[in-house]
């Protein structure tokens, strides 16, 4: 079929009094397709009037398409069987051209965005090599909306304390902050709403205004809002990750900064300019870093287990033995697991991204096989009975051979006899006790209350009850 640019020629020659042989030679079209157009006597293109292999089965096809949830496969399979001769390819252009199932496509906007006035941050699932294997990562990515310039990030999994952590190192790596950061409805930021009803979480709230920044969402269902940060992840999909290994999490961040360094750097022919190049008209925008950034870290309350662990995303962390069964405070910031009692630090771990279930013990925390942890005190009862009563040291080595390993409770009992009662009595009865092997406290204290009944406690009569008998 003749295009409407020939058709116009073909009747603007036939005006000058061509031939038709001499209009299809300087055309080079066929003399038939001349006469068609001449017979016509206009360059608009006629519409072809066919009908369709599926326009009988209209009806059918719009039942059938909601009875199958809009599964075209499923449409067709039905309009076989009831005995339809049709085609799929046939029935999915009959569906294409009359609409079914096909949402009107809408131009798509345009935003301008000032210097300094929107960065947008979101996260997108990824595959990675770390560690010589192909697990799942979360890559964090925010892009200045004026310059350009990425800056991305992977991470196990992405939560809250995660977007904290990779928003302060975004905005470290910016040396500021832009005004708004556009986010996607995504609950580790908002707590309520979507769009411009959203209302963030009061600890990301807080977070933004240290930063003096806010954040916004954009309206459900608008990804094209957001556009510059989704556009980064393919790039990062077939570029960055394309081939590329890595030993560990910390390898990986590593590499993909100095990857953001490059990329920024480089000439972009829809920017006419590089990312960093318009960055350095940008940065003088941003709001400024506070003069004091605090590190993000996630706080936990922990009881120091019998073994001198205490766990963390099933990762334990050891601690000096002598903090076994007392309460602790856990720091967990970006790189490192802090632990400290009250306000004292007391250990310090590298902090493990994923939760292995294994053991982490410091190497000053560890003591040879056989041989007991030294304690500073080790039975401080002993020796404030030995400074109440030195007389009793045989009884109290007797007492320890008695009791190997256990001796705390008997000793804690001697003590509070020794407070209780006269020295001179329990003294008598420590040594019959040692003489005949007698290690029953609470026999040796009736022991000594019946001394004390018999020789401290006798009512002698006096002078005047004596004449009278």
């Amino acid at each position: 079929m003749l295009d409407q640019s020939t058709r116009t020629a073909i009747l603007k020659l036939q005006q000058q009094g061509h031939s038709i042989r001499g209009i299809a030679r300087a055309l080079q079209v066929s003399r038939g397709a001349v006469r068609d157009v001449l017979r016509s006597g206009t360059p608009i293109v006629p519409t072809l009037v066919r009908e369709e292999k599926a326009t009988p089965y209209r009806d059918q096809i719009l039942e059938l398409y909601s009875s199958c949830k809009g599964n075209l496969v499923r449409v067709h399979e039905e309009l076989v069987v009831s005995g339809a001769q049709l085609s799929y390819p046939a029935l999915t252009a009959f569906c294409r051209r009359q609409g079914i199932g096909q949402e009107p496509k809408e131009p798509v906007g345009e935003y301008h965005f000032r210097c300094g006035q929107e960065m947008q941050h979101d996260t997108s699932p990824h595959r990675a090599e770390i560690g010589g294997q192909l697990r799942p990562v979360q890559t964090a990515s925010l892009v200045c909306c004026y310059s350009r310039l990425l800056f991305f990030e992977f991470f196990p999994t992405f939560t809250r304390f995660d977007c904290k952590v990779f928003l302060t190192d975004a905005l470290q790596y910016l040396q500021g902050a832009c005004e708004t950061c556009m986010i996607d409805n995504t609950h580790v930021v908002v707590l309520k709403g979507t769009g411009r009803d959203m209302v963030p979480v009061p600890e990301m709230a807080a977070f933004a205004e240290r930063y003096r920044f806010r954040f916004q969402a954009h309206e459900k269902g608008d990804a094209n809002r957001s556009a510059r940060v989704e556009r980064s992840f393919h790039y990062i999909d077939t570029n960055f990750l394309a081939g590329r290994r890595f030993l560990d999490w910390e390898d990986a961040n590593r590499q993909a900064r100095a990857w953001c360094d490059k990329v920024n750097a480089r000439f972009r022919d829809d920017l006419k300019a590089s990312p960093r190049e318009l960055f350095a008209v940008e940065q003088s925008h941003l709001k400024p870093l506070p003069l004091w950034v605090p590190p993000v870290y996630l706080l936990h309350q922990r009881l120091v287990d019998v073994e001198g662990y205490v766990s963390v995303n099933t990762n334990r962390y050891s601690l000096p033995n002598e903090f076994i069964g007392r309460h602790v405070e856990v720091r967990q910031t970006k790189d490192c697991v802090e632990i400290y009692r009250g306000p004292r630090l007391i250990a310090t771990h590298k902090r493990i991204l994923e939760p292995t279930g294994r053991k982490y013990r410091l190497p000053e925390h560890r003591h040879q096989r056989g041989q007991a942890p030294q304690r500073s005190d080790s039975c401080p009862e002993a020796k404030l009975l030995l400074a109440k009563l030195p007389e009793a040291a045989g009884y109290l080595e007797a007492l320890k051979k008695r009791y190997p390993g256990r001796v705390t409770l008997p000793l804690r009992r001697l003590l509070g006899l020794v407070n209780d009662y006269p020295r001179a009595p329990l003294l008598e009865v420590l040594q019959a006790a040692t003489q005949y092997g007698l290690f029953d406290l609470e026999r040796v204290e009736r022991m000594v209350l019946r001394k004390l009944a018999r020789e401290y406690f006798q009512i002698k009569p006096g002078p005047d009850e004596g004449g009278e008998g």
